[in-house]
């Protein structure tokens, strides 16, 4: 890696054509007081430099070249990373595109201009902006993502190629594989993925806002308790607030009508303490912040980075070699290209 400790010193490079301008066009020459001007009015001056003056300008330019300092940089970056396999499974049942409205909407009115406005978003998108600043925050964490409803499905293995892992994020939607809610089936997908993993610790992260309506050979429980035998530690976000309200399209028109909170936080509660992991409310977008937030100080991954960079100088051979040239261009000035103007 070639560099210059001091760059900005190449500035000075930029002087040089105009002193060269000025040494062969506009400085006078040194004369002799002659009688008369006679013999030398068919001389004229030469428009050229001459070798002491290369000399000059090119030992000139090679001294501010070191004066920058180049140098070659062997670098040198250890890391040591010890990453969290992560699986992210998300709710997308009907239920998620309800809205948990803040208290500060007070009407119906003010609700329907906060949702046109971007302001209030729907459970989903809340959870996807969330999820999204967290998946970010974590370059070297291999994450997944699973979407269930009755049936899970896995939508990206645990991978370190976030950018196509938020494209599949970007695409979930309330509803588009069902309505009802199925607990243990995104669950067992999520071991399914993480049993293998070489990582030094691995994590399923369960959000939903529904209780579990879904029959499957595994329950809930059993689910978790296989998550334990493959020490698979879960989280899980219930999601959802007593002040919800779903937006229904009607013959007079649209209208928001308020629903009950669902989700069976007892059956949260119980799959996080099964695996050692902790359950978390999430009642609004401020409460899922904060929730994502406490969930991404608690796995903490390790990182190493020392990096060593060993240089080598090239400015004391440059200032030699300018050295030598400003020395040749005086020596010259002052001998053999010595001459009358």
């Amino acid at each position: 890696m070639m560099e210059f400790a001091y760059p900005w010193v190449l500035l000075l490079l930029l002087l040089l054509p105009l002193i060269g301008c000025y040494l062969v066009y506009w400085r006078k020459r040194p004369s002799i007081v002659v009688s008369t001007a006679v013999p030398f009015r068919g001389v004229r001056a030469r428009r050229r430099p001459t070798f002491p003056q290369l000399c000059m300008l090119f030992g000139a330019a090679v001294l501010i070249v070191a004066l920058a300092r180049p140098r070659y940089g062997d670098e040198k970056v250890m890391i040591r990373s010890q990453g969290i396999d992560i699986i992210l499974a998300v709710d997308m049942s009907g239920s998620m595109q309800a809205f948990d409205v803040p208290q500060s909407i007070t009407s119906g009115s003010q609700l329907a201009r906060a949702v046109n406005a971007g302001e209030v978003k729907n459970r989903l998108e809340v959870a996807k902006d969330e999820i999204r600043r967290f998946i970010e925050a974590r370059p070297n964490d291999r994450i997944g993502l699973i979407g269930f409803a009755q049936l899970a499905y896995s939508l990206a293995p645990p991978t370190l190629d976030h950018a196509w892992l938020l494209a599949h994020l970007d695409r979930l939607e309330p509803g588009m594989i069902g309505d009802a809610t199925g607990i243990a089936s995104p669950l067992a997908s999520g071991v399914n993925r993480l049993k293998k993993s070489d990582a030094p610790r691995r994590v399923l992260v369960l959000f939903t806002d529904g209780r579990n309506t879904a029959e499957n050979r595994l329950t809930p429980e059993q689910a978790a308790a296989l998550a334990k035998e493959f020490d698979v530690v879960i989280h899980t976000v219930g999601i959802g607030s007593r002040n919800a309200f779903f937006l229904v399209n009607g013959f007079g028109g649209a209208r928001f009508e308020r629903i009950q909170d669902e989700f069976d936080e007892k059956l949260l509660r119980s799959l996080a303490e099964i695996t050692g992991g902790s359950y978390f409310h999430a009642a609004d977008a401020d409460g899922m912040k904060q929730v994502m937030d406490q969930i991404n100080q608690l796995e903490k991954t390790t990182i190493e980075q020392p990096k060593y960079i060993e240089f080598r100088e090239y400015a004391p051979r440059l200032a030699l070699v300018a050295l030598g040239l400003l020395l040749l261009g005086f020596i010259a000035d002052t001998t053999w290209c010595m001459r009358l103007p």
